[in-house]
């Protein structure tokens, strides 16, 4: 089976061609044709590492080094969301007729985490990102206390919104990628634990950001689960009954994460077991059910060493000279553009937000192909189940396209328990297409 987004030939290309970018030209043209790129080759990284197949993808950027433009462009849309687009959604000469573009920048962040999360998988990736495996980890802290943040999640729900921009959809959009993003964070996380043996890493991890106490937090607080509800694959999931004590992946990348800053023999010289940090990993006990170590045996270990650590006091780490590396994207960033806030955003207002009908429509069209739902299909690894009778299926639901059923018969049967999945589907290869075209079909 052709299981190719991209030939390889293609994808060096993209990736030879991978530049950073400066906040003032988020969004142009250039921007913009670097962003189908990433797309291409983060669609191609998934579809190879689903199958098994060739993960070229994976080592031209290892090869060429690329990987910490990958995460300087994921750093600046960070920045842009945080210092310029408040800004410019506050002018008054901001008024855009079609938000798409916005959606596309938005968006830029969640592509290339995905992509990270894919390829991070690796060793040598974590290798050849160099010294922006720094960058990378703050980062991660950054959106994982995003997730434990009292002011950015009440209840299930997330509620502090990038701007008071008026298009809703925009804002919901913004929203729901934010929640993938931060944990998508949290899956980089893991891999960056499983493979750095740098001090400065390490240091960094356990010292500057404390992640063994905030991994505990994410674990009381479990923001991928709510009620009946798991977040799985991008979406809510309703969690069948018998299926609630599952742990989910999300659930694995906390304890392994976890599992390998406690446990490994560096990371325990360097941490500080002090009053406060012993009190917060000793909460995991309740956590370590029988039914989690089933899952999970390798915690069986983790839960020795929280018995040990309950009736011993480690002794506090070495104090020594240690001439540490310190990430300097974000720093760079901003001190680079404060005080051009303003000037950035109504630069991009006359010069980039405001296209003429016929760029929108070819970025739109251009974009649209390379969400090509009928290309997708063809690299699914396997052809899909019924959602009812678990058959092969040809036949998908028309209006959320993410459940497949191999009749009408059974798609009226699933349709009461599929009726609530269908609303909480999160904008799939589809909704963007639409979103992307939505002007232009009349």
């Amino acid at each position: 089976m052709d299981t190719s987004v991209i030939l390889p030939v293609e994808a060096e290309g993209f990736i030879q061609s991978l530049t950073t970018f400066s906040l003032k030209d988020v969004g142009s043209a250039g921007w913009f044709k670097q962003h189908e790129y990433i797309e291409k080759l983060n669609m191609q990284a998934i579809v190879s590492a689903t199958a098994m197949h060739d993960e070229f993808v994976k080592e031209l950027l290892v090869s060429l080094r690329k990987i910490p433009v990958l995460v300087h462009e994921m750093i600046l849309i960070e920045v842009w969301k945080h210092k310029v687009f408040p800004i410019l959604c506050q002018l008054q000469d901001f008024k855009p007729q079609n938000t798409f573009q916005l959606y596309i920048v938005i968006r830029h962040e969640a592509t290339i985490i995905n992509l990270l999360e894919t390829i991070m998988f690796h060793k040598d990736s974590c290798e050849a990102a160099d010294d922006s495996v720094l960058d990378l980890v703050d980062y991660c802290h950054r959106k994982l206390t995003l997730l434990v943040s009292k002011v950015t999640r009440e209840g299930d729900r997330w509620i502090k919104p990038l701007c008071t921009f008026s298009r809703q959809e925009l804002q919901n959009q913004n929203v729901a990628l934010e929640l993938d993003i931060s944990l998508k964070a949290l899956s980089v996380l893991r891999y960056i634990t499983d493979h750095t043996d740098s001090i400065s890493v390490i240091n960094r991890l356990l010292c500057t950001h404390n992640i063994p106490c905030v991994l505990v937090q994410l674990i009381n607080c479990c923001p991928w689960s709510r009620q009946v509800e798991k977040y799985m694959n991008g979406k809510w999931q309703k969690v069948p009954d018998e299926d609630r004590l599952k742990i989910t992946k999300l659930d694995a990348q906390a304890w392994i994460a976890l599992y390998n800053l406690l446990l490994n023999e560096n990371c325990q010289q360097k941490y500080d077991f002090n009053n406060y940090n012993k009190n917060q990993l000793l909460k995991l006990r309740s956590f370590l059910t029988e039914v989690v170590i089933d899952q999970l045996p390798a915690l069986v270990d983790l839960h020795r060493f929280l018995a040990h650590l309950a009736v011993t006091d480690p002794a506090p780490p070495k104090k020594g000279l240690i001439l540490e590396q310190i990430p300097v994207m974000w720093n760079h960033i901003v001190t680079e553009n404060n005080g051009k806030y303003k000037a950035i955003a109504k630069y991009q207002v006359k010069e980039t937000f405001n296209p003429s009908d016929s760029d929108l429509r070819q970025q739109a069209q251009s974009l649209a192909q390379t969400y090509n739902l009928e290309v997708m299909e063809h690299l699914l690894p396997e052809k899909p189940k019924c959602g009812s009778c678990g058959r092969e299926a040809t036949k998908r639901c028309s209006r959320c396209q993410g459940e497949w059923y191999c009749n009408r018969e059974c798609q009226v049967k699933h349709w009461p328990k599929h009726k609530k999945s269908c609303q909480l589907i999160v904008e799939s290869t589809e909704k963007i297409q639409k979103d992307l075209l939505k002007d232009w079909t009349n």
